[in-house]
This record gives structure tokens, C-alpha cells and sequence, in this order.
């Protein structure tokens, strides 16, 4: 929901690109350090307990929304939003994570419930706007974040395997910053994290420029959802993601060339194609880091692996929409689509690169990594 609300929102109070960018961007600092606390958390107290809290930060931030009407209430909104997002990935990747059978169904599945979830948001967000207004609307996103606290309060929870009482979060951190796929991973991470971090910044408003309205704006932002929705039910069960370069970088070049293309045309049904074609892609690369931290990681550290391979989500929140703000103000919010499609572009042959670094048969990898 609040990929439509929160630009829109910020744009109906006559806020420039640049501060649009800066409300996204700014608290992701925060949410990049919340994001390691949060995995090693998750490490010591178990997934459940850290996503409980994740829900009342949501509570939080989307009441605080629906009342803020200046720069400065805003970002302290924002704030409790990418707190709240940067404790539920990791509690819920290692969640699931550490189910029973194979690990890239279970992924897959984990990502086609939460991408449901987008699709279901997008698109009720979008018809909220126009017929109960913004404040609304957030207090609505605050409801469902309250609903999904009393769910999981009823539920008894996933088993928790407990961290070493002698291995320190820093330790943890530290063994697993020397693996050199976790780097690969975080690369991964960022393309997987674009479309996301453009649908709650710079989409809304590239589609309000079109001239669509609200309910259409929203719709349209659900079909990236049914794409990664579709990569996590079914494509999940076809490709071997962690030892291919060239599947990272096929799904990074369909991120890139749909990016570039929407800033490219307005015709609504090939922005439609685009959306839905991006989410495809995002969803396997989302898969393909999330497999990968799952096989070079143990039980007893995976939330600080999905925490550390998490930077990649939270640098993508942070350089994407302060880059797009700035190419928005100087040359137009279509050119501005183009050349970030383009940047991703060189991004996806350097993951090649860094594959092969990566996997390298002579690169020492630490006991414990499955490879």
C-alpha cells in the first residue's frame, strides 16, 4: 500500500523530486543498521518475536502518515516504515529458510505470499486514494498491520534454532563477510531491490505524468507483483539459481530493459508488459540471493546472513531514489527512467564478473558453507 500513498502523497504536498527522493533515501541509513541488528536478532530470540514487532513499527509509521503534513513529520514516518521493513526481511527469509524440504520451493513460496500481498495493497491503495483520501488510506494500512499482529499473536510459531552462546553477532558478521559469494549476493540484492525501491518512489509519479489516474496508477503497480509472484510459484521450480552467473544476469537485464523501456512509452498496455515483466525479473534475482545466503549460511546464523546480504536491498532504497530525484528535477522524469535502465545494464554483465571471482575453484570458503 504505501507504494502509491507515500509519493503520491508527498507530491500532493508540492514537494520537488529532490525531497521526494531524500524521504525514501534518507531513513534507509537507518534501516541498514536496523537491518543487521534485526539479523541478529532474529539469530537469538527467533523469527516470530522480531516480526511482531515489525508490525506495531508499521502501526507506527502508517498512523503517523496519515496525520503528518510536513517535511519534517514525514520523514519521522518514514522512519518507522523502513524500521519496521528492515526487521520483517530477514525474520522472514530466515523463517523460511529454515523449513523442511527444498529450499528454493519454500523461498518461492515465501515470495509469492508476500508479493499477494503488493498485488492486494497496489491495488486497493490506489482506489483509497480516490475514495477516502490519503489520510484514510493510512490509517486502513495501520488496521492491516494491527490485524496481522493479532494473527501471528494466535500462531504458535516456527521452531528456532538457537545461536552458539560463544558466537557473537560481530563474529557472525565476520565470517560471513569473508565468503565471497555473500558479495555476489549483495549485488544481487540491489537489482532484486529496484523495482521495489522505484514503486515507492519515482513509478507513481512516472505514471502520473502519463495522465493515469489513481485506481489505474495502483492497478497498474499490482502487475509487478503478479510477475514475482509468478517467478516464486512457478519459475522457482526450474532453475538451479546459486552456482549460474548467467541466470543472475538475464533476470538483471529484464530489470534493466523494463526500466528503460517505461520511461520510453505510455501506451498503457506495453507499461503494463513492463511491470509485469520487471517483477519476473526481480522476483528470480530475489530468489536467486535468497537461495544462495540459504546455502552458504547454518541455522544458527542465517537471519546475519539474510541481514548482511540485505545491504543490497537497503543501498538500492537508499542510492535509487536520491539518483532518481535528482534525474527527475534536471531532465524529466522519462530520461531519468532511461538512463537508471541503462546503468543497470553495465550492472548486469559486472555480475559476471563477480561470479567468477566468486566461485572461484581456489577461493577459500569457511566450514560450514555448502557450495
Amino acid at each position: 500500500m504505501t507504494y502509491p500513498l507515500i509519493p503520491l502523497y508527498a507530491d500532493s504536498l508540492g514537494m520537488s523530486g529532490v525531497a521526494i527522493g531524500l524521504l525514501i533515501a534518507l531513513p534507509v541509513i537507518l534501516q541498514i543498521t536496523f537491518n543487521l541488528i534485526g539479523g541478529a536478532f532474529t539469530d537469538r530470540i527467533g523469527g516470530r518475536a522480531m516480526l511482531l514487532v515489525s508490525c506495531l513499527m508499521m502501526v507506527a509509521g502508517a498512523s503517523a502518515y496519515a496525520f503528518a503534513d510536513s517535511f519534517a513529520l514525514l520523514i519521522a514516518a518514514q522512519i518507522m516504515m523502513v524500521m519496521s521493513r528492515a526487521i520483517f526481511w530477514p525474520a522472514s527469509w530466515t523463517i523460511a529458510g529454515n523449513l523442511e524440504g527444498e529450499r528454493s520451493v519454500q523461498m518461492g513460496r515465501l515470495n509469492a505470499a508476500t508479493n499477494i500481498g503488493q498485488i492486494v495493497g497496489t491495488f486497493l491503495a490506489g482506489f483509497l486514494i480516490t475514495w477516502a483520501g490519503f489520510s484514510w488510506s493510512f490509517l486502513t494500512l495501520a488496521a492491516v498491520a494491527g490485524g496481522a499482529f493479532a494473527a501471528m499473536l494466535c500462531h504458535a510459531g516456527a521452531t528456532q534454532v538457537p545461536a552458539s552462546a560463544a558466537s557473537s553477532p560481530m563474529a557472525r558478521y565476520g565470517r560471513l563477510v569473508r565468503l565471497r559469494p555473500m558479495w555476489f549476493a549483495i549485488m544481487c540484492a540491489y537489482i532484486s531491490a529496484l523495482p521495489f525501491s522505484l514503486s515507492v518512489s519515482f513509478y507513481p509519479l512516472l505514471f502520473d505524468a502519463y495522465g493515469y489516474s489513481h485506481e489505474l496508477n495502483g492497478t497498474i503497480l499490482a502487475l509487478r507483483g503478479v510477475g514475482a509472484a509468478l517467478a516464486g510459484l512457478v519459475v522457482a521450480r526450474l532453475l538451479d539459481f546459486s552456482k549460474k552467473g548467467a541466470v543472475a544476469c538475464a533476470a538483471a537485464l529484464v530489470v534493466a530493459v523494463s526500466i528503460a523501456t517505461a520511461g520510453a512509452t505510455d501506451n498503457l498496455y506495453a507499461i503494463g508488459v513492463l511491470l509485469f515483466a520487471v517483477g519476473l525479473g526481480s522476483g528470480l534475482m530475489s530468489l536467486n540471493f535468497q537461495i544462495l545466503i540459504g546455502d552458504i549460511s547454518t541455522p544458527a546464523d542465517r537471519g546475519s546472513a539474510n541481514a548482511l546480504g540485505g545491504l543490497g536491498w537497503g543501498l538500492s532504497h537508499f542510492t535509487t531514489p536520491l539518483l532518481m530525484g535528482v534525474l527527475r528535477d534536471s531532465l524529466g522524469i522519462e530520461s531519468a527512467f532511461m538512463l537508471l535502465g541503462s546503468f543497470v545494464v553495465f550492472w548486469s554483465f559486472a555480475l559476471l564478473l563477480v561470479h567468477r571471482w566468486a566461485f572461484r575453484t581456489s577461493a577459500r570458503i569457511e566450514p560450514g558453507a555448502r557450495l
